[in-house]
């Protein structure tokens, strides 16, 4: 059976599990056609369009 030589103190055990969890931010790019940042290879979300062409009809939405 694995048994431990000697305990592992908290400070060390936590740095330890401290690098794993670490998130990088996504990468975003602009819109060729409308220019508001969005996921590389996903439709935008501002104005529906994806390589060129429009895939989703977005409402514009009206400013109070």
């Amino acid at each position: 059976m694995a048994v431990p030589k000697g305990k592992v103190s908290k400070a060390r055990r936590d740095k330890r599990r401290s690098s794993v969890w670490k998130l990088a931010a996504p990468g975003l790019v602009a819109c060729p056609k409308c220019g508001a940042l969005h996921l590389p290879h996903r439709m935008c979300p501002e104005c529906g369009s994806y390589k060129g062409r429009e895939v989703k009809t977005v409402k514009s939405v009206v400013a109070k």
